[in-house]
């Protein structure tokens, strides 16, 4: 059974908690897109420090918008960040 995805944008941070998949990839995408136009050129904060699960899907919406955003994300994410090249793109702050 998967986790549904959640996502909530507040002063320049897109926070998605539970899963991203290629049910929701879609979804996340355009949230994702949507919120670094809010951005004005500011880098997005992209938090997801409360993701389970981050398929290819996932991660093809963060390089699309790799140029304008900084990733927040634990320790269960962080390699996956580091292995598929995302972080040497863009800031991955682990906490």
């Amino acid at each position: 059974m998967t986790t549904a995805l959640t996502l909530t944008t507040d002063s320049g941070v897109l926070t998605a908690a539970g899963e991203i998949d290629m049910s929701n990839a879609e979804t996340f995408a355009t949230a994702l897109a949507t919120a670094v136009t809010a951005t004005d050129g500011s880098r997005l904060v992209v938090d997801l420090r409360s993701v389970e699960y981050l398929d290819s899907a996932g991660l093809a919406a963060l390089f699309a918008q790799a140029d304008h955003i900084e990733v927040r994300t634990g320790p269960l994410l962080a390699p996956l960040l580091e292995i598929s090249g995302l972080a040497g793109l863009t800031t991955v702050h682990q906490t």
